[in-house]
C-alpha cells in the first residue's frame, strides 16, 4: 500500500513482532503468489489487521484500501483473505513459541479451558476455542481453534516437560494423563469419581471414593493413588479432598439436585457435593492439601482471560456463515491482534512481570492497559492520514450497496420536491 512515510514506520512498528520470516512464510504457504493491487505480504498482513482488529466488513476494507491505494473490490479482498487461516496459524505458533524459548527454567503453571463461538443465527456452537495461559504472566501460551465436534482434550497443546497443568473436571480422562505425565507434565484437576479408575498404590484393590468420603474423620483428607486406563497403565496421584463449610452444603446439594436429569438423585452425588475433591500427579511432599486447593482457586483466571477476548477484543463477533473460510482467517487474526497487543502493552508497560516476584502481591492486571493499546492499535492499523482526496469518489463507489429487490428507505417524491422548492 502506499501509505506515507509516517504511516509505514508506525506501521512496520506495529508489526514488528511478528516473526522475521512471516513474508516467507506466507509465500510458503501460497496465500501470496504475485503481487498485484496487493503488492507485498505485509499489505495482506494489513488487510488481516482491518478484518480482525478493526472488525471491518469487506466492504469498508475495500473502501479504506482505495482511499490510500488504488481501487479494489470487496470480492478481491474476500479472495485474498480466505486463503489466509494457514498462514496466521503459522505465524501465531512461531510467536508463542518464541516467548516460550525465552522463559529460564523449565516450570510453568499452564490453565487451560475450552469456549464456544457461534455465527449469527448458529442454535448452538459452531467453533471452539482451546487455551492454554500462563498463569503468573497471564500471557499465551497456546490457542487451537477447532469445529464444533471436537471436545475438550489434552491433546491439543504443545506441552513440555515441567509444566504444571491446572484444569477442570472436563479433563478427567485418565488415557491422556498418563500421557502426558510420561512427557514430564504434572496436572491438577477437579476429579470427577465417576470417570476415573483408581486403584491402590500397586494396583490391587479399586478405590471407592464415596467410602472415602463416607469414612473420613475429618474434613480435609489427602491419600496416595493410582489412576489407571483400560490398558491397565497407571500414573502415581494424590487426592486431595476438603468438605465445604457446613452453611453451604444444603445449597450444594440443592444446587446438584436442579442440574440433576433425574429425580433420584444418588446418596453419592450428594456426597461429593458437599466435598472439593482435586486429583493432583504433584507429589504431596512437593505440594500439601492447603496448596493444592489455592492453586486450584486460580484456575478461574483462563475464564477470566476468554471473557476479555471476547468482551474487550471481540473475538465472539463472528460475521460469516458458518462454512465461510472467513471465519477462520477472523479466528486467527483476532488472536494475532491480541498477541500484537500483548506484546505492545508489555513493551510500553511492561506488565508482563506483575506477579512473577514471590516477595510482591499482584496489585495490578493488564485488562486496562489491553483497553488503552487496543484503540491506540485501531487508530495505527487504520492510517486515516494516508487516505488521498482525490480518491474519495473510488471509495465511495467501492463502498455502495449493490442492486437488491429491497431499497434503501428514501423520502417520498412529493417531499423530495417540497424541499427542492425551500433549497
Amino acid at each position: 500500500m502506499q501509505l506515507s512515510a509516517n504511516d509505514k514506520i508506525t506501521l512496520n512498528g506495529l508489526i514488528e513482532n511478528l516473526p522475521i520470516d512471516y513474508e516467507k512464510a506466507a509465500i510458503e504457504t501460497k496465500v501470496f503468489l504475485r503481487a498485484r493491487k496487493i503488492k507485498t505480504p505485509m499489505d495482506l498482513m494489513h488487510l488481516v489487521l482491518m478484518f480482525s482488529g478493526l472488525d471491518m466488513v469487506l466492504r469498508e476494507i475495500a473502501g479504506n484500501f482505495s482511499l490510500i491505494n488504488e481501487r479494489i473490490s470487496d470480492t478481491a479482498i474476500q479472495q485474498r483473505l480466505e486463503a489466509c487461516a494457514p498462514w496466521l496459524k503459522m505465524v501465531l505458533e512461531q510467536m508463542w513459541f518464541a516467548d516460550i524459548r525465552k522463559i529460564p527454567g523449565n516450570l510453568r503453571i499452564i490453565l487451560i479451558d475450552g469456549s464456544s463461538l457461534s455465527v449469527p443465527g448458529a442454535k448452538g456452537t459452531s467453533y471452539r476455542l482451546h487455551l492454554a495461559i500462563d498463569l503468573v504472566r497471564l500471557s499465551i501460551v497456546h490457542i487451537e481453534v477447532t469445529d464444533k465436534h471436537v471436545g475438550e482434550s489434552l491433546k491439543h497443546y504443545k506441552l513440555q516437560e515441567g509444566d504444571v497443568l491446572v484444569v477442570d473436571r472436563g479433563y478427567n480422562h485418565p488415557k491422556e494423563i498418563i500421557a502426558v505425565s510420561s512427557q514430564g507434565v504434572l496436572i491438577t484437576l477437579r476429579l470427577n469419581p465417576n470417570s476415573m479408575r483408581l486403584y491402590e498404590v500397586g494396583g490391587g484393590k479399586k478405590i471407592n471414593v464415596f467410602n472415602e468420603l463416607k469414612n473420613a474423620k475429618t474434613d480435609q483428607i489427602c491419600f496416595q493413588v493410582w489412576s489407571a486406563d483400560k490398558t491397565k497403565d497407571y500414573v502415581d496421584a494424590w487426592i486431595h479432598a476438603r468438605r465445604l463449610p457446613e452453611a453451604l452444603r444444603a445449597q450444594a446439594r440443592r444446587k446438584y439436585r436442579l442440574n440433576s436429569k433425574s429425580k433420584n438423585i444418588k446418596q453419592e452425588t450428594l456426597m461429593f457435593a458437599e466435598w472439593k475433591i482435586i486429583i493432583t500427579t504433584v507429589p504431596v511432599d512437593v505440594l500439601d492439601t492447603d496448596t493444592v486447593m489455592e492453586l486450584y482457586s486460580l484456575r478461574w483466571q483462563v475464564e477470566l482471560f476468554i471473557k476479555r477476548l471476547k468482551s474487550l477484543l471481540d473475538i465472539d463477533k463472528l460475521r460469516s456463515k458458518e462454512e465461510s473460510a472467513l471465519n477462520m482467517v477472523y479466528i486467527y487474526g483476532k488472536l494475532l491482534f491480541t498477541t500484537l497487543l500483548m506484546k505492545r502493552t508489555d513493551a510500553t508497560f511492561n506488565v508482563s512481570n506483575i506477579g512473577t516476584d514471590p516477595e510482591k502481591s499482584r496489585d495490578m492486571t493488564p485488562w486496562r492497559f489491553w483497553k488503552m493499546i487496543r484503540d491506540e492499535m485501531k487508530s495505527i492499523i487504520l492510517v486515516a492520514s494516508s487516505w488521498k482526496k482525490e480518491n474519495h469518489l473510488v471509495a465511495v463507489e467501492v463502498m455502495k450497496e449493490r442492486p437488491r429487490k429491497r431499497k434503501l428507505q428514501t423520502l417520498p417524491l412529493k417531499i423530495q420536491n417540497l424541499i427542492n422548492r425551500f433549497s
